[in-house]
């Protein structure tokens, strides 16, 4: 297969940047606050173990893992290669996906950045008025929070901290956003795997974005054998 691998900041760079977690859902709360048809949706995705556990990370050896990170892109998969505390790591996304739990062989995996164009699935016009919820828009753009119902407000939320994870909030979504809450909303399936490890590669490459999945990829570092005695509970 023809092969492209991604250009990273240099590692001091990436050193600097805050390590962030995804976030857990407790299944109870969200019964009891009528968000019962998102656990539905996560289920469906198969992601429910996953984003139920909540495991501890460690800070530094995410960020070494990071900072030696190289990326390469194959035609069906890509290949994450890197070195934590003297422990070679190297995995694809069908490795990855069998660590943390979840499907890889499946769904959508596009990383498009503010490109807003059709495709198989997706009209960007038909999903910005679903998720603004208003057919007489005329022109796709991206859709502000207090447009959205409230389990579609959730599902973005999920998106930003566990799909394509970053730190902080956002009140409108981008047009990934909308593909992946489009593509969750209607029981179409995400290979989460693959779109982790594209935005992974981003980040590495951007100097503006924190290291995501913290603590799956503590997960990760475990199951390769690096040794982590003082993980730690929150960034």
């Amino acid at each position: 297969d023809d092969e492209q691998v991604v250009k990273a900041l240099p590692a001091a760079l990436i050193w600097r940047k805050r390590v962030i977690r995804c976030k857990m859902f407790r299944e109870s709360w969200m019964m009891d606050n009528g968000l019962r048809i998102v656990m539905d949706l996560i289920k469906r995705q198969r992601w429910g173990k996953l984003f139920k556990r909540r495991e501890l990370m460690h800070i530094d050896a995410v960020k070494e893992f990071y900072a030696r990170l190289t990326l390469v892109y194959f035609k069906k998969k890509e290949v994450a290669r890197s070195q934590v505390r003297g422990v070679d790591i190297e995995f694809d996304n069908f490795i990855l996906a069998s660590i943390i739990g979840i499907p890889g062989n499946n769904g959508i995996c596009e990383y498009i950045k503010e490109v807003w164009e059709e495709s198989k699935y997706t009209m960007p016009l038909e999903i910005t008025r679903k998720f603004a919820n208003d057919e007489t828009i005329m022109e796709a753009r991206r859709v502000r929070s207090v447009e959205m119902k409230p389990f579609q407000r959730f599902i973005h939320f999920l998106v930003m901290k566990n799909v394509v994870s970053w730190f902080g909030k956002r009140g409108t979504t981008s047009y990934m956003d909308l593909i992946y809450m489009d593509h969750i909303v209607s029981r179409r399936l995400v290979n989460l795997p693959r779109v982790m490890m594209r935005h992974m590669s981003y980040v590495i490459s951007v100097k503006d974005h924190e290291l995501p999945y913290g603590d799956w990829m503590t997960m990760i570092l475990e199951a390769f054998g690096v040794p982590l005695v003082d993980k730690q509970g929150e960034c």
